[in-house]
């Protein structure tokens, strides 16, 4: 049946057998070796990267969840790259987009009130945030635009209480989640 589709359509034997091969995917209640690997990875990249205390794995029912504090990507009260935070992208958008898993850019803020020209709120920061993450993963990295959503939660999903300096320093991060399918 191949070899007919491939004399209509002019798919050479060289693209059928790209057609036919295995896709990465995991899934998160399964916990496959396939999940394991991914993690395995992931973490391999953090810890080979120094950056174990300001970016963390978590997984949940939603996927795998790549914490990453906001010191390490973005100035105070700011939602530019920071120059040196591109090597850390890098690699973890080289380990992600060899997945066919769906990919959310999540920005997050504590809750103090921010006082920017550039900010109304809280909620515009944690957007921007994201969406200049997610901008940076799909045109600098190359993750397919397909697969990325971004969202904004502002104050509102703390993995932290808001009352000590360190409590705020983890709830001000952006986390990039990688979808269970």
């Amino acid at each position: 049946m191949m070899s007919a589709v491939s004399s209509v359509f002019g798919i050479s034997d060289q693209t059928n057998s790209l057609i036919n091969l295995p896709v990465k995917r995991f899934d998160i209640k399964a916990k496959t070796p396939v999940h394991s690997q991914l993690k395995n990875e992931l973490q391999n990249t953090i810890n080979n990267s120094g950056l174990e205390n300001s970016i963390k794995l978590e997984e949940n029912e939603r996927g795998i969840t790549v914490h990453i504090l906001d010191d390490i990507l973005f100035s105070s009260a700011s939602a530019d790259i920071n120059s040196n935070s591109t090597d850390i992208l890098k690699r973890l958008a080289t380990l992600i987009k060899t997945w066919t898993n769906d990919i959310r850019v999540e920005g997050h803020t504590d809750n103090v009130p921010i006082s920017s020209l550039v900010y109304a709120s809280n909620w515009h920061l944690s957007v921007s945030r994201a969406l200049n993450t997610a901008y940076y993963l799909i045109n600098s990295e190359g993750l397919s635009p397909e697969k990325v959503s971004i969202v904004g939660f502002s104050e509102y999903r703390p993995v932290a209480p808001n009352t000590t300096p360190e409590g705020r320093r983890n709830n001000r991060r952006v986390d990039i989640v990688i979808l269970k399918k």
